[in-house]
């Protein structure tokens, strides 16, 4: 079978752009969002290995879209949280704009690290090195034994070292 070739993704961006756009302003209510989000779709097509022939485009391309909203959304919810956090310190502890925006740059970082584990090794995870909490007081909290915080906490560690690899 063929492989996808630059001629096929250019032809593929040609007859289903427009569309994509369309498809992702209606549910997200922007357009500008909507087409930044298929740019992305594009490069992610462009930057995953060459696959076979692409039979159903637009449910290959609405794949990528949907995980690419769920990722802005998730995104989004961080910042909004940092900022409300970031809100209720006095002025004069506040971070520089330039530090702020460091800083949130990073929680993207940790938050695009831990999002492949599953929900109760992440909530252990962040409970520990957020929260500060010992893996006794994380086992009480998530109704879960130590040994099972413990295996979590690998979990998460071994995700930080492989997203820190180059």
């Amino acid at each position: 079978m063929p492989k996808v070739e630059a001629t096929s993704i250019q032809l593929l961006y040609v007859e289903h752009h427009n569309w994509l756009v369309g498809w992702l302003r209606r549910r997200l209510g922007n357009f500008d969002h909507a087409a930044d989000i298929a740019q992305d779709t594009f490069v992610r097509v462009l930057l995953k290995p060459a696959i076979d022939v692409i039979e159903e485009p637009r449910a290959y391309l609405t794949v990528i879209a949907k995980g690419l909203v769920a990722n802005a959304h998730r995104r989004d919810a961080l910042e909004r949280a940092y900022l409300e956090t970031l809100a209720q310190m006095p002025e004069v502890l506040a971070p520089s704009l330039e530090y702020r925006a460091i800083l949130l740059e990073t929680l993207f970082e940790i938050d695009s690290m831990l999002d492949n584990l599953p929900c109760k090794a992440r909530s252990t995870f962040l409970l520990s090195q957020l929260e500060g909490l010992t893996y006794a007081e994380i086992a009480e909290r998530l109704n879960i034994s130590v040994r099972t915080v413990k295996r979590h906490m690998v979990l998460g560690f071994e995700q930080c070292l492989i997203f820190s690899l180059p």
